[in-house]
């Protein structure tokens, strides 16, 4: 039996295949995401009801006053934590159905992270603290890849430091080799220059896009500082848990 298309058909049918296709080509899917705390006189909500896709190669700024949810949105679509709500598809899969065994596979093949306090390891090398995410994943080859992104990050002289060893922008400059070294599909930025003054923070935020562009990474950044967060193609402003704009 032939169904006759109607306009509202057709439309219907396109809206459909479009929402298909914007899932397929999403780096990040987020649907309904809600993360609430249970107190004894009730619960606490962190975020709710927060819906957005971002696109291959896209840079974007989570910004709002403290308290509004931006680190906690960062954990879930990292996969760090699981939302009380919602969905969150990284790179094609789901990984807020996933266990945290899966969700650290998924970490370990398309994630990187930048954060605020640098998070290297002390008692390894700043060649080894590169090193070390591509030896967790099981590659062959982890010292050239690690010796050729601290050339790249100006650090080819300081491969036998360690981080006591390091200014504060050389320890992220670090990081940002480590986060960038297994090629990710995404990177996450948590207030990245937060512990560095003015000129090495610029310094550091030029660095990063650099390496982003070049590597066509999509770029999440988690920021207060309004000036870095024009620097991305999209600002996404939460509000008391809920995303109140979504700025080009």
């Amino acid at each position: 039996m032939i169904h006759e298309m109607t306009d509202e058909t057709i439309m219907a049918d396109a809206s459909r295949l479009h929402t298909e296709a914007a899932t397929r080509h999403a780096v990040l899917d987020v649907q309904g995401l809600g993360k609430h705390v249970p107190l004894p006189d009730g619960d606490l909500t962190i975020l709710d009801d927060v819906g957005f896709r971002i696109g291959h190669g896209d840079t974007v700024a989570i910004v709002g006053a403290s308290g509004s949810g931006k680190s906690t949105l960062l954990s879930l679509l990292a996969g760090l934590d699981v939302p009380s709500a919602g969905t969150v598809t990284l790179d094609g899969e789901r990984i807020s159905d996933m266990d945290e065994d899966g969700r650290a596979r998924v970490r370990g093949d398309k994630v990187g992270f930048v954060f605020q306090s640098f998070q290297l390891l002390p008692s390894l090398t700043a060649l080894e603290n590169v090193m070390l995410p591509l030896e967790l994943r099981g590659d062959a080859d982890v010292d050239g890849p690690a010796r050729q992104i601290l050339e790249k990050v100006g650090l080819g002289q300081r491969l036998g430091h360690y981080p006591r060893q390091l200014s504060g922008g050389e320890q992220q400059r670090v990081a940002l080799a480590r986060a960038f070294v297994t090629r990710p599909s995404l990177l996450f930025a948590d207030e990245p220059t937060g512990n560095l003054d003015t000129h090495t923070g610029q310094a550091i935020i030029d660095l990063l896009f650099a390496l982003n562009a070049d590597a066509g990474t999509t770029l999440i950044l988690v920021t207060h500082d309004d000036h870095l967060a024009e620097r991305c193609q999209r600002r996404l402003r939460l509000d008391a848990g809920r995303l109140q704009g979504d700025a080009v």
